[in-house]
């Protein structure tokens, strides 16, 4: 019986995800080319390759219970000093990726895990790079702008050469984005 690092994770879509992409790269960000553009809800996590069968059941329930929402990233953050992270943030679709995020690490099903810290939905721009890039990073994209009707998340994997790589797609219970320009309403992301 072998291992597989997993990850679980909604796809910032084209044209934004290549874009955050190609200008992660620029930043000097070396992992940039291996890891699609994301926004997190199972850091890489590893478990038994016999076990894979059942974290896609349990990922497709908790897809089946959700519903699409708008999402929207904004501007930029930083968790430095206590990470070399620069993100662009989530302002909207925040609390329906906590929502999944919760429903995918349940303690109930074959991901349960603690995080390491606080979950806090975001997209990487820069990651572990020396300082004056990460300062150039959180200058640049400080007027970004991208939104998009979330409709599911994925299932990746780790290859051996560090390529994060997709396996299977989980879209949502519902095709239907609400209509709602504001917050997401944890009622129109869980089944009643």
């Amino acid at each position: 019986m072998g291992t597989v690092t997993i990850g679980v994770s909604i796809a910032v879509p084209e044209p934004h995800g290549s874009r955050i992409q190609q200008l992660r790269t620029g930043f000097g960000d070396a992992a940039a080319h291996g890891i699609p553009t994301h926004i997190t809800l199972l850091p890489p996590t590893e478990i038994a390759d016999t076990d894979l069968a059942a974290v896609e059941a349990h990922l497709s329930e908790v897809a089946a219970a959700a519903r699409p929402f708008p999402m929207r990233l904004s501007g930029t953050g930083t968790f430095r000093p206590l990470t070399p992270v620069v993100y662009v943030q989530v302002v909207e679709g925040g609390a329906a990726c906590t929502w999944l995020q919760k429903r995918v690490r349940d303690a109930s099903g074959p991901v349960a895990r603690e995080l390491q810290f606080p979950y806090h939905p975001h997209v990487t721009v820069a990651h572990g790079i020396d300082e004056a890039a990460m300062d150039r990073a959180y200058e640049d994209l400080a007027d970004y702008v991208a939104a998009w009707p979330c409709t599911g998340f994925a299932l990746y994997e780790q290859g051996a050469d560090g390529v994060w790589r997709k396996l299977r797609e989980f879209p949502f219970g519902s095709l239907v984005v609400p209509p709602q320009a504001g917050r997401v309403d944890l009622d129109s992301v869980s089944a009643h």
